[in-house]
C-alpha cells in the first residue's frame, strides 16, 4: 500500500506515501498495563506513552528541517527561497516560499499523526529529474520504535511467554526461577540527542562534497513506510519504492531518543 500526497502542490511538489504491510509493531502503545498493580501498570503505561509522544513530535520535527535541509543543499528551489533560523544550536535554512511551506507542513501534519499512532518504519526524500523523471537521489530515513511494550492479550492466554498474573496450580514439583533481570533503557539528555542531531545536519551539509551535482530542473517525493492497516487520507496516492538502480550508497550518522532510533542513508545515482 503507497500514497501520493494531494496534487495541488506547488512546483516540484508530489509527495508518496509507500506504505508497506509490516508488523504491528506499536500496538502496545495503547494498551493498558498487565502488572500485578493495575493502577501502577496504567501509571508506568501513561508515562510511556508521554515519553513515546513527545519522542515521535521531535522526530516529525526532524523530518521537516532535515527535508528543508535536503531542498537546499541539493537545489532543488533556488537558494533565495530560504531563509536562516536557529535550530538544535544550529543555523538552518528553511524555505520561505509560503506555497512550498505550507506543502511541506501538510506533509509532516500527516506524518506526525502517523508517527503518534506508532506506524511508520521509514521515510524516503526522493530527487528526481523534472524533465525525464529519472530518479537521482534517495534520502532514506529508517525509523525504529526502541524498547518496545508488550501488550497483554486479553482474548487468548500465551503459550511462550511465562505471566505472573496467573501461576500454574500444581507448583509444588516446578523450580521457580527469578525473573531475568532487566537492564532500563538509557534516558538521553537533551543535549545528546541534539549533539547527535547536529553531527547529521552537519553530514547532509557537507553531502555536496561527494554527491553528483543535479543539472536541470528537479522535482521531489516523499514516501511513508508504514504499517498496512495505516488510514490513508483520500488525497495520498499510491507510489512505487523509487529505488535508483545501480546507484552508490552512503551511509551517514544515526541519532535518537530514549523510544526511537533513526538511521541515515543517501543513494545516488553517479554522473555520466
Amino acid at each position: 500500500m503507497s500514497t501520493t500526497a494531494p496534487s495541488s502542490a506547488p512546483k516540484p511538489k508530489k509527495s508518496s506515501k509507500s506504505a508497506k504491510p509490516a508488523k504491528s509493531k506499536f500496538a502496545a502503545v495503547k494498551g493498558e498495563g498487565g502488572g500485578k498493580s493495575k493502577g501502577d501498570a496504567k501509571e508506568k503505561d501513561k508515562v510511556h506513552r508521554l515519553s513515546l509522544k513527545g519522542s515521535s513530535k521531535l522526530v516529525t520535527e526532524f523530518f521537516e528541517y532535515a527535508l528543508n535541509s535536503i531542498l537546499f543543499q541539493r537545489g532543488v528551489y533556488p537558494a533565495e527561497d530560504f531563509s536562516a533560523v536557529k535550530k538544535y544550536g544550529l543555523n538552518m535554512l528553511v524555505t520561505a516560499d509560503d506555497d512550498v511551506k505550507a506543502y511541506i507542513r501538510k506533509i509532516m501534519g500527516q506524518l506526525g499523526r502517523w508517527m503518534l499512532g506508532g506506524k511508520i518504519s521509514k521515510l524516503v526524500v526522493v530527487i528526481s529529474s523534472k524533465d525525464t523523471g529519472e530518479h537521482l537521489e534517495r534520502w532514506q530515513f529508517d525509523v525504529q520504535l526502541l524498547a518496545k511494550p508488550k501488550k497483554p492479550s486479553f482474548s487468548e492466554t500465551p503459550t511462550d511467554t511465562p505471566t505472573t498474573e496467573n501461576p500454574s496450580e500444581n507448583t509444588e514439583n516446578t523450580p521457580t526461577h527469578p525473573p531475568p533481570p532487566t537492564t532500563p533503557a538509557h534516558t538521553k539528555t537533551e543535549k545528546e540527542i541534539q549533539e547527535e542531531i547536529q553531527s547529521l545536519f552537519r553530514q547532509i551539509t557537507a553531502s555536496v562534497t561527494f554527491l553528483p551535482m543535479l543539472d536541470g530542473r528537479c522535482t521531489f517525493n516523499v514516501l511513508v513506510y508504514a504499517d498496512g492497516d495505516a488510514e490513508v487520507p483520500m488525497e495520498w496516492g499510491d507510489s512505487d519504492a523509487k529505488e535508483i538502480d545501480g546507484g552508490e550508497k552512503v551511509t551517514l550518522r544515526s541519532w535518537g531518543t530514549s523510544s526511537h532510533r533513526v538511521d541515515t542513508l543517501v543513494s545516488y545515482r553517479l554522473a555520466d
